[in-house]
């Protein structure tokens, strides 16, 4: 250990150049962490606080169902008797308005039951449950953009005016803030005729339908399958369904990548440096092998090298990563939590020193008669 230590106070430089690399490595891959994380909440939210187990979805909806799902209420009513478990319809689509206070905003209406298990519990004001039939329960997510409890936002094109009555937890769905409406209200949103006046879409007959039925429990009678079959359904677990949610499954899979090419990048960069490294100290190893050296105690010295160069490192990235979410605050969608950053940070570590295994096969062969002439 002595004598690692030694080298590296001797060969500083080249020591801090590679340490700087990982450093910028890690807090890189650490980065790339917080955006997933964070355009991940930033897209699905709102789905994973739903406390439903599955979402039942049109059959003829393959991809986007909750932009394409439509179910009516027989259906819907048949399904739940024969599944024999809590269900609630909830209706998705996303749209825009502006307050009274000329804030614009763009929002996820949620439609839902009041009083159901999918109505929201309120930090401000007031729920859904005996509230006025156009109420809206926003996100703190909405507060940002200039929305207060007790403001009217009017739909734009539609002209239907929601007043705002409570506001819930920061959730958001497609990187839109939700606002929870009372179902029959989200399906004069979803249903109405642009332009129209209010009154006429308050009167029109606006059909019973919505994206999906979500299951508080599984199915206690049949199997989904076999529901499925009967009504022309598709049952996705909640978990399944966040690929419903609009660039979720495109955002996962570009930021995804980009982490396994930086997993990839750092073995490598640690590994060429070092090699180079025990290129360099060929005659050293070599006379320590002749003076009685071990190759067990080689291996341990190039090791404990590496991973004080590499484990440093990778500690200061973490912290320059968290600084860096630290700055943007709630400006991008960026979240790092501890254990993420975390477990990304040990497998920078790892891969970080599974790169050394490529200088372990010249410590190893170092020839102990270089120092005596042999090559001569």
């Amino acid at each position: 250990m002595f004598l690692a230590l030694l080298e590296l106070r001797a060969a500083r430089g080249r020591f801090l150049l590679m340490g700087s690399v990982v450093v910028l490595v890690a807090a890189l891959v650490g980065i790339v962490s917080g955006f997933t994380t964070g355009l991940g909440d930033d897209t699905i939210s709102a789905l994973r606080r739903l406390p439903a187990s599955q979402l039942v979805f049109s059959s003829d909806a393959r991809s986007d169902q909750f932009a394409r799902s439509l179910l009516d209420e027989k259906t819907a009513a048949a399904w739940s008797k024969d599944a024999d478990t809590e269900t609630t319809p909830l209706g998705v689509s996303i749209t825009r308005g502006t307050t009274n206070r000329g804030a614009e905003v763009d929002l996820a209406a949620f439609g839902v039951e009041p009083g159901s298990f999918l109505a929201p519990s309120v930090t401000e004001g007031d729920g859904l449950a005996g509230a006025p039939a156009e109420s809206m329960v926003m996100s703190a997510k909405l507060a940002d953009e200039g929305v207060r409890v007790g403001d009217t936002l009017v739909i734009d094109r539609l002209g239907i005016e929601l007043r705002v009555v409570g506001s819930t937890e920061r959730s958001s769905y497609g990187h839109v803030p939700v606002a929870y409406v009372p179902l029959k209200t989200w399906q004069r949103i979803r249903f109405s005729t642009p332009g129209a006046p209010a009154s006429a879409s308050a009167t029109a007959a606006i059909p019973g339908q919505f994206s999906a039925l979500a299951l508080r429990t599984p199915p206690g009678g049949d199997s989904t399958a076999d529901l499925d079959a009967r009504y022309s359904t598709t049952t996705l677990t909640k978990e399944k369904a966040y690929e419903a949610a609009p660039g979720y499954t495109g955002e996962r899979l570009t930021m995804n990548s980009i982490q396994v090419f930086l997993y990839l990048i750092a073995p490598l960069v640690v590994g060429a440096f070092f090699s180079v490294w025990t290129v360099q100290r060929q005659p050293e190893i070599a006379l320590l092998r002749a003076m009685g050296a071990s190759r067990r105690r080689l291996l341990a010295h190039t090791v404990l090298q590496a991973a004080l160069v590499v484990v440093l490192g990778t500690a200061a990235g973490a912290v320059l990563a968290g600084a860096v979410g630290l700055l943007v605050g709630d400006q991008v969608p960026f979240s790092l939590p501890a254990a993420t950053l975390t477990a990304t940070m040990c497998t920078v570590a790892a891969v970080g020193l599974a790169g050394t295994v490529l200088t372990l096969r010249r410590v190893t062969r170092a020839d102990p008669l270089t120092m005596l002439g042999a090559n001569r």
